[in-house]
């Protein structure tokens, strides 16, 4: 698998997020939806990769700055390969990067549905625990936080 950092100029991975988009909306209220979109992923305060396997885009994630030493992690994997391993090796890049750029704190808000379960399990297999809402989150039904010192 090969992961880069993305400019998020191309046509497939602006399709992969409106897919995810698309699929959030379906599975969230639109109050708790917290996807951002192609511009919000453009701000210079994050910082996104894709991820590829044989050629084909399989997943993404990014880290956004909420201060000096503390930021936010999203991450999502094509629906078709999602639990063969492409999180797990993105998550362990996205970790080793957000040390290399100096935080010391990773969180993140991901849904409270079943859904979201193996995502959730991912996570605290590498060492996230729960915590209360972040940045600008309020407390909500539909999400879960959570975070993890570096």
């Amino acid at each position: 698998m090969k992961i880069v950092v993305d400019d998020l100029s191309g046509p497939e991975i602006a399709r992969f997020l409106d897919e995810h988009v698309q699929q959030m909306r379906s599975l969230t209220p639109l109050e708790s939806k917290h996807a951002l979109d192609l511009d919000s992923l453009r701000e210079p305060d994050i910082t996104f990769w894709s991820a590829s396997d044989g050629g084909a885009l399989v997943g993404c994630g990014a880290i956004k700055r909420l201060g000096t030493d503390h930021a936010e992690l999203t991450m999502r994997t094509r629906p078709t390969r999602q639990r063969s391993g492409i999180a797990s090796q993105l998550l362990e890049h996205i970790i080793a990067e957000a040390r290399r750029m100096g935080f010391a704190r990773l969180s993140l808000e991901t849904g409270a549905a079943e859904f979201f379960l193996p995502a959730r399990r991912l996570y605290e297999k590498f060492g996230f625990h729960y915590c209360d809402p972040f940045a600008d989150y309020r407390p909500d039904p539909n999400s879960t936080f959570m975070t993890r010192a570096l």
